[in-house]
């Protein structure tokens, strides 16, 4: 699909009210296919690769609040006034800039493994990734991501999941990692988030990137926040199920007052 100049890979699936899968650093569309399998019979679900992730081409001018702008604009492509969202890693500060932007757009937000706005030494370790992906490609951050994202119960009972989340950045187009390695770096805090808005925050206790003390800090009065026992940070393949037992309980209820209305 072609967006504000740009090319995205957008794929769409199911019927029923709108729910927006987006993507953090490193992963892609992928990262929620067994979400969007369970999501599927009861929602048009839409998964798009982010500007230099997966299978969307390396654009100039990425930051948070362009992949913000690209989502909006695939929603008006696709005819879709309003959607619940969901956003994983950088991809949690992409969603609040969307629902910042463009609060008509979003009727709802789930937060896996939300990171806030990263502190210096945050900051200047996303650069020095950027600089290692161009110097030596993907392969040479991809141990690391396994390393230190993954819980050491997920390495050790789910080789499976290491493996994925491995092939995940080692397909990356190493550009593009680094590009939005420095847009990570350069984000800033998309503002509080709209206490009216159903919200969802979900982490794991074994999270070094998006630890707890970050999603409850950003819930609101109403939200809820759920923590996930023997995970890290690649929360919707770690715990695959539960994630999505959250997702469906957090979902469905709003699925039917919309049918309602």
């Amino acid at each position: 699909m072609q967006v504000n100049g740009r090319e995205l890979a957008v794929e769409v699936e199911g019927e029923g009210p709108a729910v927006l899968l987006v993507h953090g650093l490193g992963g892609t569309s992928n990262f929620y296919q067994v979400q969007a399998d369970a999501l599927a019979p009861s929602h048009t679900v839409i998964r798009v690769d982010s500007a230099g992730a997966g299978r969307s081409p390396v654009a100039d001018g990425i930051s948070i609040d362009s992949h913000a702008d690209d989502l909006a604009a695939v929603l008006d492509a696709l005819d879709v006034d309003g959607a619940a969202v969901v956003g994983h890693s950088m991809g949690t500060l992409v969603v609040r800039s969307l629902a910042a932007r463009y609060p008509e757009k979003v009727t709802a937000l789930a937060l896996l493994g939300a990171v806030a706005e990263p502190a210096e030494a945050g900051r200047q370790a996303q650069r020095d990734r950027a600089g290692v992906l161009r110097d030596k490609g993907t392969a040479a951050v991809a141990p690391g991501v396994v390393a230190n994202a993954l819980s050491e119960t997920t390495r050790r009972d789910k080789p499976e999941v290491a493996a994925f989340v491995r092939e995940l950045v080692m397909r990356q187009d190493a550009e593009g990692y680094a590009r939005n390695c420095e847009a990570l770096a350069a984000a800033t805090d998309p503002g509080p988030i709209d206490p009216a808005v159903p919200l969802l925050l979900v982490t794991g206790t074994d999270d070094k990137v998006g630890p707890p003390v970050v999603s409850e800090a950003l819930a609101t009065a109403s939200a809820t926040v759920e923590i996930v026992p023997g995970i890290g940070h690649w929360t919707a393949l770690e715990a695959a199920g539960p994630v999505t037992e959250l997702l469906l309980k957090f979902l469905l209820p709003l699925t039917a007052e919309e049918i309602a209305r």
